[in-house]
């Protein structure tokens, strides 16, 4: 085996710098997204917000109104709502029906499983009424990756939710997108996504009969229960060197954060989900809440950057709306 060569623990911004490509600051406001709550019916070892059963942090309902306020303001073209399960805030439907009558896109984050719940089985007709973009961590095409990334059990209910919504349309139909999320099992980089996008459409088609729209690659970050893996096996540094190496200027322009305002779910702003979970606030000291927002300051902000930002930057990039380059 190769000796292991310890990197300098370098910002983004130290590695951009040499590409002269300028100081990363926010460009536009395209996407709101929020994450409601970070109750879950699952403990997902790669998440990086820490979810589960036990977690009862959620978004007041003055909150919510004040996203749907800063949603009128600023009219981006989408609303990315996440958690934890999104499903289970008592007010999520309400909060869904209002975003969708101001003509904003309406993107839900789903893990699937909570689809089969009784108490929120009608939630497959309530998203294809509304029309919602339904986006839906499936991390692998064979049921032992899955399970142990998510649980056992898992890979089989993943399935058959999936069922539940191709026979609505979900995936089907143009109207009713059903996008799917890949990221590693281990400590690697997705492959490229349109190779891996063909594997999963053959492989779910001829296994289930089923179909989704398409397929999202996204590098696991090296925070929350996936760096404490990594750690615990000793192979975080060579994931971190991993992520360093691979460092692709290309996507650069495109970095979700740039583009978007991440909510938390008691309304501090942040440039992203990731910078959410390790409470890196953006960097607006006079107006770091929804309540309190400037769009001028925010669209112009500095973004707050550290070294787990490179697994946004290595190969062919990642985000929530998948690779960049």
């Amino acid at each position: 085996m190769i000796p292991l060569q310890v990197l300098p623990d370098r910002r983004l911004d130290e590695w951009v710098d040499p590409f002269h490509l300028g100081p990363l600051r926010g460009v536009s406001l395209e996407a709101v997204q929020v994450n409601i709550g970070l109750r879950c019916n699952l403990a997902c070892h790669h998440c990086h917000v820490e979810s589960g059963p036990s977690r009862t942090e959620e978004m007041s309902w003055e909150t919510m109104q004040a996203v749907l306020r800063t949603i009128e303001t600023i009219q981006p073209r989408t609303l990315d709502i996440t958690g934890g399960a999104p499903e289970m805030h008592p007010r999520f439907r309400e909060f869904v029906r209002e975003a969708k009558s101001l003509g904003v896109r309406v993107i839900v984050r789903t893990n699937l499983t909570i689809l089969l719940q009784e108490r929120y089985a009608d939630f497959p007709p309530f998203f294809r009424d509304h029309q919602i973009h339904l986006i839906a961590s499936l991390p692998c095409y064979l049921e032992e990756n899955v399970d142990r990334q998510r649980g056992r059990g898992v890979y089989h209910d993943s399935i058959e939710a999936i069922r539940r919504l191709n026979s609505l349309g979900y995936g089907v139909e143009d109207s009713l997108p059903l996008d799917l999320v890949f990221n590693p099992a281990g400590s690697s980089l997705p492959p490229p996504e349109s190779r891996l996008e063909a594997d999963y459409h053959r492989e779910l088609a001829s296994r289930f009969g089923i179909h989704f729209s398409r397929l999202i690659t996204i590098t696991n970050m090296p925070i929350g229960r996936f760096l404490y893996d990594l750690t615990r096996t000793g192979r975080d540094e060579r994931y971190w060197n991993l992520l360093q190496t691979s460092f692709n200027p290309a996507t650069v322009d495109g970095l979700m954060c740039r583009h978007q305002l991440h909510v938390g779910w008691d309304g501090t702003l942040y440039d992203c989900d990731f910078n959410f979970a390790l409470g890196l606030s953006a960097a607006m000291p006079h107006h770091a809440n929804i309540r309190e927002f400037d769009v001028e300051h925010f669209r112009n902000r500095a973004i707050v950057t550290g070294r787990h930002c490179l697994a946004c930057t290595a190969g062919a990039g990642s985000s929530c709306g998948g690779a960049l380059a």
